[in-house]
């Protein structure tokens, strides 16, 4: 009878089911054995359904093998079957085989794989296809050899497409491709009372199996060592195979994935959240608060007879022992305003270095290809070099004109002064100040502790921790570790911070154009009543924060390569 093989998915997208319908045409000796007349246990109507799946990959026994020859060897003589195209062999080809190769299978397939456990005719239909790989046990492959020559040679003689057979792997090691070349395909039935009494023998045989679901069966390959008028047998329990079998869909991607929203930024400290940025104007609201009431509570504490006593005893200044020329000498002027613009770069420079963890862009010297360091920290070192050089200048000036005086204390007045002129400044009540003449105690012992106390300790440990520490100096260096310099060093730049912003702010709240004039124009008086009302050194101040604004942009790699690379070698590492 006809059936239609089992059709699954498409080759090509939006294409049919592959295999397209084919109809399979039996002989007569096949349509007489029928399901009816074989046996119907589940387990060998599956083993016969599964003889057909071209991908099952099991073993078999020799027993069985050759078992299932003896019982094949008196069969009629072969007609032809159709036979199942596949993909063709060459880009552009046709599907192989050729349409004119109206076979079952090559007879030498049909021993490429004995599978052990299972029914005779699903094995050797499961060792039809050409791409099977696997080993088979040596005793097998020797008796399949020796009995497969007959039908080998019947198929040569009556094969009439003339096409031959795909050669795979070699049967034993070292052997030639099997099958041997000029093999051709075969055609080959067995009669009812064979597939009856084979039927029986495949209910023998997996007895031991665990039933499952019954499959449709297409057709079964000829083993081969049958000899020629052996037929194989098509059985025909076959539901209709028409349409793809359904499949449950396994992936599902979902909406989640595809509109899935945004995180959101968070808040930048330059524009905070409404929580954040009322709790910082009640902070500052706090803080205004207390100073004013600091302010109320310094007011009358002065007014106590006993302060009033010792403000008059002491008014927050005292005269130096040494006579000092009134004013500020150009080289003062300028020492100033370049202490300035370094230490605005040298405190940048150095928050960059503790806060870079991979620099871009390294610095190595001539001499000495160790030394290499990043650029960032090369920039800093410089600074310090010419900050120190400008120091070294400034104390020696100051020290050559006697203007050392206007800063070293030479009474010890100084410090009843110093908390006199503090009460003051904390009052609001500013004390007498005239600096173009002389500083009061405060501001004595401040610009004091910066020149001889602070900068010195910032030169020795950054000096300690930078390159040009000798490493060989094992003595010095355990004298004077370098986890001391490091936990110095920074506390000494704060001091720095916080000394230029309080400096800064007594400096417009005091009497600003009086003050930038005295600074940044070398102009004053005596009484300090004279140019009160100049603005030349405010002028001068606006250009001065203009240079240092410049110099702050253009410390980036871009500027500094250039002006690196005439003291050494820059690298990207």
């Amino acid at each position: 009878m006809a059936g239609s093989i089992r059709r699954g998915l498409p080759r090509v997208k939006g294409g049919e089911p592959w295999p397209p319908a084919t109809e399979v045409e039996a002989a007569d000796a096949v349509e007489s054995a029928q399901p009816a007349e074989l046996p119907t246990s589940p387990t060998t109507a599956r083993d016969l359904a599964e003889s057909t799946a071209p991908s099952r990959e099991q073993p078999v026994q020799s027993s069985t093998s050759g078992a299932l020859d003896e019982r094949l060897s008196d069969a009629p003589a072969p007609t032809g079957v159709s036979l199942r195209r596949g993909l063709p062999r060459v880009p552009g080809g046709e599907p192989w085989p050729p349409a004119e190769a109206a076979v079952v299978a090559s007879v030498a397939a049909a021993t490429t794989e004995p599978v052990a456990g299972a029914s005779s005719e699903r094995d050797l239909a499961e060792n039809t296809g050409p791409s099977r790989e696997q080993a088979v046990p040596s005793a097998t492959s020797r008796a399949v050899d020796a009995k497969a020559s007959p039908a080998i040679a019947h198929a040569a003689a009556g094969a009439d497409a003339g096409v031959a057979v795909r050669r795979g792997l070699p049967r034993v090691a070292g052997g030639e491709p099997w099958p041997p070349a000029g093999t051709v395909p075969v055609t080959a039935h067995v009669g009812a009372a064979a597939a009856t009494q084979e039927a029986a023998t495949l209910e023998e045989t997996t007895a031991a199996t665990v039933a499952r679901e019954s499959a449709p069966v297409t057709e079964i390959a000829a083993p081969v060592d049958a000899p020629a008028g052996q037929e194989v047998v098509a059985l025909a329990s076959r539901p209709d195979v028409s349409t793809p079998l359904p499949y449950p869909r396994t992936v599902w991607q979902g909406r989640a994935p595809r509109h899935a929203a945004a995180p959101l930024p968070e808040p930048s400290p330059l524009r905070p959240g409404w929580p954040r940025a009322i709790g910082g104007l009640l902070g500052l609201a706090s803080l205004g608060l207390v100073a004013v009431a600091a302010v109320f509570l310094v007011r009358a504490f002065l007014s106590l007879p006993l302060m009033q006593d010792f403000l008059a005893a002491y008014p927050g200044e005292y005269h130096p022992a040494v006579d000092v020329e009134p004013g500020f000498a150009p080289w003062a002027n300028w020492a100033h305003f370049f202490n300035m613009f370094l230490m605005v770069l040298i405190i940048r420079s150095g928050l960059r270095v503790r806060s870079e963890k991979r620099p871009t862009v390294f610095w190595t010297p001539r001499r000495n290809a160790k030394g290499k360091i990043s650029l960032t920290l090369w920039f800093h070192q410089a600074l310090d070099l010419l900050w120190i050089i400008n120091g070294v200048v400034f104390v020696a000036l100051l020290f050559t004109t006697g203007h050392w005086a206007r800063i070293v204390p030479t009474s010890w007045d100084v410090f009843p002064n110093a908390l006199s002129a503090g009460l003051q400044y904390l009052s609001f009540d500013w004390p007498t100040d005239n600096g173009w003449v002389n500083y009061n105690s405060l501001q004595q012992l401040a610009y004091f502790v910066t020149v001889f106390v602070a900068a010195p300790l910032a030169i020795v440990t950054g000096f300690r921790m930078s390159g040009l520490w000798p490493k060989k100096a094992e003595g010095l260096s355990k004298a004077y570790p370098v986890e001391w310099a490091r936990a110095l060093h920074f506390p000494v730049m704060l001091y720095f911070v916080a000394f230029i912003i309080v400096h800064v702010a007594l400096v417009f709240l005091t009497g600003a154009l009086r003050n930038l004039n005295h600074m940044f124009a070398a102009q004053g008086s005596v009484d300090g009543a004279a140019y009160a009302a100049n603005w030349t050194g405010f002028w001068v101040f606006v250009l001065a924060m203009a240079v240092i604004a410049g110099g702050w942009f253009a410390a980036r790699p871009l500027v500094l390569a250039p002006i690196a690379k005439l003291f050494g070698q820059v690298s990207g590492r």
